[in-house]
């Protein structure tokens, strides 16, 4: 069990960095454009895990990954666990993407969380937001499509990963990619969207709200009610469109007073009630799913 602690803000504010903050996050491997100087971040140790940067054949180049899973085998399913397949945030595969890994293998997932932005650099060393965004929107959403499935043969072919229960989450970029992989992908059982956009905007990708008929799986959407780049009215225009394509497994749920990025311990966004009532009821979406 992993339980979630520190304090509160909103992620325009994170961009606003001391030299302080910047060599802490760089020091600490995480993204330092969101890094909060005063920050606590939750470290989840590798106990009882086997946790390794992988590497993933996707056609045109080898891209890494980082994996967590429980070191010993499962009791059930020949020895394999449920899997969790993560987005990350649009920082990259920085430190606090792992923890979400290790943290989801202590919860007894194999968690993995491909860099879908190797090929143009990594923001996750980046203060300055246009050149992080630049990194992203030179990731085309047909080259993450291509990786992703990618990702999903490489865990196909490991004896330890039960490809029958495979859940998807993501936070921030990855949360709108959530969106779109039980959209495009129907071996995903489930999915958990963490503040993911819902309609097009500064990404380079297909707004999770025009494919709501396609979604193969449930997804839990859980949202900030002060988030100053996802409002209100996109979240309701999504809620009537899963509710005019008939999917009633689906459902959002929105935090009022928390702000963008609130699982984010390691910015001032955070907000650790809704973080740990969001985790809870991710946990709980997957095995009534039957990812777990």
């Amino acid at each position: 069990m992993v339980t979630l602690t520190r304090a509160d803000g909103n992620w325009a504010g994170d961009l606003d960095l001391t030299r302080r903050g910047i060599a802490l996050a760089l020091a600490g491997g995480y993204a330092v454009a969101a890094f909060d100087a005063n920050a606590e971040p939750i470290h989840t140790d590798e106990t009882g895990l086997i946790c390794a940067t992988v590497e993933i054949d996707a056609g045109d180049r080898r891209i890494p990954g980082y994996l967590a899973r429980p070191a010993a085998r499962s009791t059930s399913r020949g020895g394999r666990h449920p899997v969790v397949f993560v987005n990350s945030e649009i920082f990259g595969v920085h430190e606090w993407v792992r923890d979400i890994c290790r943290r989801l293998a202590k919860a007894g997932y194999v968690a993995l969380a491909p860099d879908f932005f190797v090929r143009a650099g990594d923001p996750s060393k980046l203060v300055d937001f246009p050149a992080i965004l630049k990194i992203v929107q030179a990731t085309p959403e047909a080259q993450v499509t291509a990786d992703t499935a990618a990702a999903l043969k490489y865990l196909s072919a490991q004896p330890y990963a039960d490809m029958q229960r495979l859940g998807v989450t993501g936070f921030c970029w990855g949360g709108g990619a959530t969106w779109l992989c039980c959209e495009r992908f129907a071996q995903f059982k489930a999915g958990v969207a963490w503040y993911g956009p819902l309609k097009a905007g500064a990404y380079p990708r297909t707004a999770p709200i025009e494919l709501a008929k396609d979604l193969h799986a449930p997804v839990l959407g859980l949202y900030g009610g002060q988030d100053k780049g996802i409002p209100q009215a996109d979240i309701e225009a999504m809620r009537a469109a899963l509710t005019a394509a008939g999917k009633t497994r689906s459902e959002i749920v929105v935090y009022p007073d928390a702000q963008h990025g609130f699982l984010a311990d390691y910015r001032p966004s955070y907000d650790p009630k809704a973080a740990a009532d969001g985790w809870a009821k991710m946990l709980a979406h997957f095995k009534a799913n039957g990812v777990g």
